[in-house]
């Protein structure tokens, strides 16, 4: 199964924002900087994500990205499908109606043995990154690093955390 690299990028940065807690984020340009991505592609992949209610933005000098949701509330399949959209992988095309064989569209009444399988497959495949939380993995992919490259992030993270303006709601706008 392919999948978008933009959905590798969209993990790595929610995993990144995970451990920041409430009101604090980082920008567009320092997620970008961070995992080498180029500004316009990581942009894209946080729109995705914003539409889909995993992350919010904030606007302005200290804006940025945060998640929108506890790390515990998001799977890996929310974020596959914020990026990747819903699409089955596999599409049968009705080849069994094809070439010199082929069995005419009336005889096809149950769907193709081959696209079932397929089917089978990626619903399994599905199911479990519905399961796998992002709060799941965060320890592994903190835990992969030595100890300089915590104490690397840790000093990254002081460098580009900023606390995010509060969104202003009809009481705080009065």
């Amino acid at each position: 199964m392919k999948m978008n690299k933009g959905v590798e990028w969209a993990v790595h940065a929610c995993a990144l924002l995970a451990p920041l807690g409430a009101g604090r984020g980082v920008s567009l340009a320092a997620l970008a900087d961070y995992h080498g991505v180029p500004l316009p592609y990581m942009a894209k992949q946080m729109q995705l994500l914003s539409k889909a209610g995993i992350v919010r933005t904030s606007r302005g000098h200290t804006g940025g990205y945060a998640l929108a949701k506890s790390p515990q509330e998001i799977s890996l399949w929310d974020i596959k499908q914020a990026v990747d959209g819903n699409a089955p992988a596999f599409r049968c095309t009705e080849i069994r109606q094809q070439g010199p064989c082929a069995v005419p569209r009336a005889d096809c009444r149950t769907p193709c043995a081959i696209a079932a399988a397929f089917g089978r497959a990626e619903n399994a495949y599905r199911d479990l990154l519905r399961q796998i939380r992002l709060s799941d993995i965060l320890s592994d992919v903190t835990g992969e690093g030595n100890a300089r490259h915590m104490l690397d992030m840790l000093r990254w993270y002081e460098a580009n955390v900023t606390v995010l303006p509060e969104k202003k709601t009809k009481a705080t706008a009065s």
